[in-house]
C-alpha cells in the first residue's frame, strides 16, 4: 500500500452513499446522516486533491459586506487539521478578502431541515444561498420551482461547463440539472470478511470477481458455504450475508438493470426485472436462510451494522460504515444480474448535492465564488487518498473501488415520491414473505398514482 498519511479526517458529506429513510418498518433517519459523515472524507479528499485550474482573473465585484449563508446538517466549515482543510480556509480568506462578503455556515438538524428549506424558500426568503440536500428529496422542490437549474445561474467559463476538475454535474431530476458538486470517492459494494474466507476456506469474491465470475448465483453459492454451525453444537454461528434487505433490493436490482422508480420519475417496480430481483433478495432472508439478523427484524436498518460483528462473510454496504472493524475488509462490486449491462455497480440511494434556493441574490457571483473556493493545491498523491486509507489495509481493494466502483451508481429516488409503498412492498415480500408478482399488483395503482404527483 502507498505511504499512510496518518492525518485526521473531518467527516462532511457531498455524495454517499447511505440512505435516509422517511418510513417503514424502523427506518430512520440515521443513513442520511452516515451518509454526511461518508461524503464528508470525499469532500475533504476531492478539496485537496482538487487540481488548480488556470483561469482569467474574475471581474471585480463588491458585495457590500454581505454574508453568504451556506446549509446542511453538519458542519461544512472546513476544520483547519489537515494540509487540505488549511489550504481551502486560507482559500475562503482570500476569496472573502477579494468580493467583500463573509462565509456563515449554518447547521441545522437533519429533521428540521427539510422544513426549513421549504417553508423560507416559499416566503420569498430563503434561509440559505447554498443549501445541501439528498437529490431524492429535492423532487418536491423541483416541481414547486424552489430550486433553480444550473443553467440559470453558471457562466460559459465556470469550470461546471468546462472541464468539470472542480465542480462536476450531479445527475438530473426529472429531466433537469438543479445539483452540484466536488469530485468525490464512494465506495458502494459487497464488503466481504477476508479473514473468514481464509478461516472457512471458502473462495475469495475477488478471485472470483477477477474471473468473470461475480454473479447472484455465485454470490449465493458462497453465501450458502458460509452458512454453517462450526463448532457443531447444533446451532449455525457463521452466516453468508447481513445487511437491510430494502438495501439489497435496489443495489441489486441496478445490477440486474431495474429499479422502483427510474430517474425520470417513471415506473420501474413493475418491471419483470425488477420483480426477479425481489425474488433473489426473497430467497437469500427465507428460503436459503443465509442471513444473520441480529436484531429479530429482518426490516430493521441497523441490520447493515451486523457485518460488523465478524461472524458474517459478505453484505452490500458503504465505505462510511467500514472504518472500526476488528477485521480485515474486501470490497468488489455488487454481483451482476441476468439482465446486467455492466453500466453500473449499486444504486445511489444517499447522494448529497448542493443547490440554488429560488430568491437568491446575485446567483452567479455567489456560485463563482463556491466553485472558486475548492481551487487549491492537491495534497493527495490520488482523489480520496486519505480516507481510502483509513478504511482499507489492502491497496488492491483501493484500487479496485476506485476502478471498478466510484462513479458506477445509479440514482435511486423512491424515497423522495411521496406516499411511494417502497417499505409497503418490502415488508409483504421480506417478513410476510408473500408473492413478490402479487404484491407488485397490490400495491401498483398506489405507486402510479404517487408518481403522477411529481411528473
Amino acid at each position: 500500500m502507498k505511504k499512510l498519511k496518518g492525518l485526521s479526517f473531518l467527516l462532511i458529506a457531498i455524495l454517499l452513499v447511505v440512505t435516509a429513510c422517511s418510513g417503514g418498518n424502523n427506518a430512520p433517519n440515521a443513513p442520511a446522516e452516515n451518509a454526511a459523515n461518508d461524503s464528508a472524507a470525499t469532500n475533504d479528499a476531492a478539496a485537496a486533491n482538487a487540481p488548480a485550474v488556470e483561469e482569467a482573473a474574475p471581474a471585480a465585484v463588491d458585495l457590500g459586506g454581505r454574508t453568504i449563508k451556506v446549509a446542511s446538517w453538519w458542519d461544512q466549515k472546513p476544520a483547519g487539521n489537515t494540509a487540505g482543510e488549511k489550504a481551502r480556509l486560507d482559500k475562503l480568506a482570500e476569496l472573502e478578502k477579494q468580493y467583500n462578503f463573509k462565509f456563515e455556515f449554518i447547521n441545522v438538524p437533519f429533521a428540521e431541515y427539510m422544513d426549513k428549506v421549504t417553508t423560507s424558500t416559499l416566503a420569498g426568503e430563503p434561509f440559505a444561498d447554498i443549501a445541501i440536500m439528498e437529490l431524492k428529496r429535492a423532487i418536491p422542490l423541483a416541481k414547486q420551482g424552489l430550486i433553480l437549474p444550473i443553467s440559470e445561474f453558471t457562466s460559459d467559463t465556470d469550470d461546471i461547463n468546462n472541464e468539470q476538475k472542480l465542480m462536476t454535474r450531479l445527475p438530473a431530476i426529472g429531466g433537469t440539472e438543479y445539483s452540484f458538486g466536488t469530485p468525490g470517492v464512494s465506495i458502494v459494494g459487497t464488503y466481504y470478511n477476508r479473514d473468514l474466507v481464509k478461516k472457512l476456506g471458502v473462495q475469495d469474491p475477488q478471485e472470483l470477481y477477477n474471473a468473470g465470475q461475480w454473479t447472484w448465483e455465485k454470490f449465493l453459492e458462497l453465501a450458502k458455504a458460509a452458512t454453517r454451525d462450526t463448532d457443531n453444537d447444533g446451532k449455525v454461528d457463521t452466516f453468508g450475508y447481513a445487511g437491510w434487505p430494502v438495501d439489497a433490493a435496489r443495489h441489486f436490482g441496478v445490477t440486474n438493470n431495474a429499479m422502483f422508480v427510474y430517474e425520470d420519475l417513471t415506473m420501474g417496480m413493475t418491471d419483470p426485472k425488477f420483480a426477479e430481483t425481489l425474488d433473489f433478495i426473497n430467497r437469500l432472508y427465507n428460503v436459503e436462510n443465509v442471513v444473520k439478523v441480529k436484531s429479530g427484524n429482518k426490516m430493521d436498518w441497523n441490520e447493515t451494522n451486523t457485518f460488523k460483528d465478524g461472524d458474517v462473510l459478505m453484505s452490500v454496504n458503504y465505505d462510511w460504515n467500514v472504518g472500526d472493524l476488528t477485521f480485515e475488509v474486501g470490497v468488489v462490486p455488487n454481483p451482476v444480474g441476468p439482465n446486467s449491462d455492466g453500466k453500473y455497480t449499486y444504486a445511489n440511494t444517499g447522494l448529497n448535492g448542493w443547490f440554488m434556493l429560488k430568491g437568491v441574490q446575485d446567483a452567479k457571483t455567489i456560485y463563482s465564488i463556491w466553485e472558486q473556493s475548492f481551487d487549491v493545491p492537491p495534497t493527495e498523491e490520488y482523489l480520496g487518498q486519505d480516507w481510502l486509507e483509513s478504511r482499507f489495509k489492502n491497496q488492491a481493494d483501493i484500487d479496485l473501488g476506485l476502478s471498478k466502483i466510484n462513479g458506477t451508481g445509479r440514482l435511486s429516488v423512491e424515497e423522495g415520491i411521496p406516499d411511494f409503498p417502497l417499505f409497503a412492498v418490502m415488508d409483504e415480500v421480506i417478513i410476510q414473505n408473500q408473492s413478490v408478482s402479487a404484491t407488485i399488483e397490490k400495491h401498483k395503482a398506489a405507486a402510479e398514482a404517487a408518481l403522477a404527483k411529481v411528473q
